[in-house]
């Protein structure tokens, strides 16, 4: 039984839960007056606006997640269906910055949609992107598409003897909702939920980009302008301290809640006879208006970047620079993901099987300890994580490129941790409930079992995390805002420099080098590891 007892992954846990400890005593410590004697106006308004702004990102991305699921499910036999699900899937590893940097294209004041305006109806929109509208547009084109896979599951996963009971008791399309899918959409709500709040609550890059004044500014954004710009390391560690304290109970309350974002194909829900007209023109509109929205922002992007004087800047050195130190930092924090996902997984499979260990005592806290180790992220924002190495980096000797690498290959892991297990330890759940009597009976075990039970049937989740992991790693814009520097330069932070020096065509190119990049390593690294290429 000994040998059951999933040694390497309760150290991982517990090696994460000790550096969370840390991070918080370095954060304390470093704080000279008292954190919660003096919340002022100026840190309320900041808490509030944040708050205000992740509830509003989150009813809006459930609601037009659930529409767009919806009218999916129920028109599940169109050319090219297959492939429009698997490009809203693709939104959940877009960089932040190349989907800001496409809205701006299309809803800026010098955007396409401004410039139409202007020559059909000679009227100019302004700048409305800039504030709380935009800050919730990014967030629902960011979120609403990865919410409606997850949701088109549970809607697909409806047995369809209840449509026709339904049907046979003359239920109106609200009654049919109501009875017959929500209950099937409820927990994944939920779920979908939580992690939207939280991911709006600690949201950086939108803010920063789409904010326009100090009055949009939430925790994540005030907390890096008290480094950078204010140099007010007190009132940073103040803010982050709150943040920290607030994302730490959210993600203990949501713990609870199953979120499956796992590398499934749905299946389609066949309903032996034809909606109602107005009912289909519905949802053929509602499909029509969020594909346009999906797809504007990045052929943008394509259509600015192709102008760009590639021959020019891809012998930039600050472009060959951040070219290499993306590459790198994504390829590493990837590979790291994906031996500590596989870890913790297993920990808890073990822990929570009755094959395994799941009857023996204080297994449940264990299980709790672990999977919690695993949504740090969640509840250590990137900024707040920055700011714990930026005061470790400054209390100790070293490189700063060095403590710079360290903590973005840690921000990297920590990011993708949550999604890498929630589709690692269902996959390996399952295989251990169908192979494990027969494993043991033979007497597989360590690398001979892994060869030949679970790479098999794992080889092309491992490739998805992957190449979510790369993805997440490319595109974060979060630590390397504290770090980023001429000698230390990511790709997002080359073209946020870009952006800020209003060389749009570069920053084109820049955004165009990196949409390719993503889409690439998405679409092939997975296939690749499922052998169909």
């Amino acid at each position: 039984m000994l040998s059951r007892v999933p040694i390497w992954g309760l150290v991982i846990s517990l090696s994460l839960l000790t550096f969370a400890i840390l991070l918080f005593t370095t954060l304390y410590t470093s704080q000279d007056s008292e954190l919660f004697t003096v919340l002022d106006s100026h840190i309320l308004g900041l808490l509030k606006f944040t708050l205000y702004q992740a509830f509003l990102s989150t009813v809006l991305s459930l609601l037009v997640g659930v529409l767009l699921a919806w009218a999916l499910a129920h028109q599940s036999r169109f050319r090219g269906r297959s492939l429009l699900v698997a490009l809203f899937s693709s939104s959940l590893v877009l960089p932040t910055l190349i989907v800001v940097f496409g809205l701006i294209g299309i809803f800026g004041r010098n955007g396409y949609l401004n410039q139409l305006s202007l020559f059909l109806f000679d009227h100019s929109f302004g700048s409305y992107i800039y504030g709380l509208v935009g800050i919730l547009l990014a967030h629902v084109y960011l979120n609403a598409s990865f919410a409606s896979r997850a949701l088109l599951h549970s809607f697909e996963s409806i047995p369809k003897e209840k449509y026709k009971l339904a049907k046979s008791l003359n239920f109106s399309v609200f009654e049919r909702f109501w009875y017959v899918e929500y209950p099937a959409l409820k927990s994944t709500l939920l779920s979908i939920g939580a992690t939207i709040f939280l991911l709006c609550f600690t949201s950086f890059a939108v803010v920063l980009l789409l904010g326009g004044s100090p009055s949009y500014n939430t925790l994540e954004v005030a907390i890096y302008e008290a480094v950078k710009l204010d140099f007010d390391i007190g009132m940073a560690l103040k803010l982050a301290l709150i943040q920290l304290s607030i994302s730490a109970v959210l993600v203990l309350l949501s713990s609870g809640f199953k979120t499956d974002v796992a590398n499934l194909k749905t299946s389609h829900t066949l309903i032996p006879w034809r909606e109602p007209k107005i009912l289909r023109v519905l949802q053929w509109c509602i499909i029509g208006v969020f594909t346009l929205f999906f797809l504007l922002p990045l052929l943008v992007i394509v259509l600015d970047g192709v102008g760009t004087d590639f021959g020019r800047l891809l012998q930039e050195p600050l472009f060959i620079k951040s070219f290499i130190t993306s590459l790198s930092l994504a390829t590493v924090s990837s590979i790291v993901t994906v031996i500590i996902a596989l870890l913790i997984s297993h920990a808890r499979v073990s822990l929570t099987l009755s094959t395994r260990l799941a009857n023996k005592p204080f297994v449940r806290v264990l299980d709790g300890m672990v999977a919690f180790s695993g949504n740090l992220y969640l509840a250590i924002p990137s900024l707040v994580l920055g700011l714990g190495f930026f005061l470790m980096y400054q209390n100790a000797e070293g490189s700063e490129i060095v403590w710079a690498s360290v903590a973005l290959l840690t921000a990297n892991v920590l990011m993708s941790l949550p999604f890498a297990l929630s589709v690692l330890t269902p996959a390996m759940h399952k295989t251990a409930q169908r192979y494990d009597k027969l494993a043991f009976s033979l007497g597989l075990s360590g690398w001979r079992r892994w060869t030949m039970v679970e790479y098999p049937y794992l080889k092309a989740s491992l490739g998805y995390v992957f190449a979510l992991a790369f993805c997440f790693s490319l595109g974060d814009l979060g630590i390397i805002a504290l770090f980023g520097s001429e000698d230390f330069m990511t790709l997002p932070w080359y073209l946020y420099q870009l952006m800020g020096s209003y060389r749009t065509t570069d920053a084109a190119g820049v955004a165009l080098v990196m949409l390719m990049l993503v889409l690439a390593v998405f679409m092939v690294i997975p296939r690749v590891l499922r052998g169909k290429m």
